[in-house]
């Protein structure tokens, strides 16, 4: 199968890889709360699976943080080329052409069927509409392109921003384009930095892409945007 070219370029090999930045992203995330003495709560690796994120519904953190890859595809299902493309790929509900990847994702995406009992790891908009996290005051998807969507008329963009707003989130820190792993890493970790100083959600975004403004240039930290 051939994929659009945004999800050529986060995957290698047909397979979602492995983001070395984002273990140490959590790491330093997880030192500064704890360092603030804020309580902190990390899965990761082969626990960050589906079924532990909608475990949150009903009693979701103040704010939830998702280092990973995402993803938002193109309508594809009257092109020719693609009627042989997975579920994702092929979905007309642009919610089922947009979100985030978990543990054990790789098996579905390459048209696997999950491990009986199991979720497959691919959390899509559609699903996370569903669940309730109105106890979370912000969203952070640290991952690609998870501000983007199909965009239809008045009614905005349906995707991962919609989603999380359906499901009662207040505010969400998204990206427009891909995003490099190690300069991301810095970039959250500079504005939990502020956050936790007691800055505002906004204020402590915007002290961090200035300081990131003065080392980098825009393509590595200005894809990331504060939605209300």
């Amino acid at each position: 199968m051939k994929l659009p070219e945004p999800v050529q370029r986060s995957i290698r090999g047909g397979r979602w890889n492995s983001l070395p930045g984002t273990l140490e992203e959590i790491k330093t995330i997880q030192l500064l709360f704890e360092k603030n003495r804020k309580p902190v709560t990390v899965i990761k690796e082969r626990a960050a699976t589906e079924e532990s994120l909608k475990q949150l519904s009903g009693h979701s953190p103040g704010i939830l943080h998702l280092a990973t890859h995402g993803f938002s595809l193109p309508d594809l299902t009257n092109n020719r080329e693609f009627r042989k493309g997975n579920q994702f790929s092929l979905a007309e509900n642009p919610l089922l052409r947009s979100g985030v990847i978990l543990a054990g994702a790789n098996r579905v995406w390459n048209g696997g069927i999950p491990l009986p009992g199991k979720e497959d790891g691919i959390a899509t908009a559609y699903e996370i509409a569903g669940l309730d996290l109105g106890n979370t005051e912000l969203v952070v998807l640290s991952a690609c392109e998870t501000a983007l969507g199909d965009i239809r008329g008045t009614e905005g963009v349906f995707g991962l921003q919609r989603a999380f707003k359906l499901a009662g989130v207040k505010q969400m820190i998204l990206s427009l384009w891909q995003v490099p792993d190690r300069e991301t890493a810095e970039l959250m970790s500079l504005f939990y930095t502020h956050k936790l100083q007691g800055k505002s959600s906004a204020a402590a975004f915007n002290m961090a892409q200035l300081e990131m403004r003065k080392k980098y240039p825009v393509y590595y930290w200005a894809a990331f945007t504060l939605m209300e």
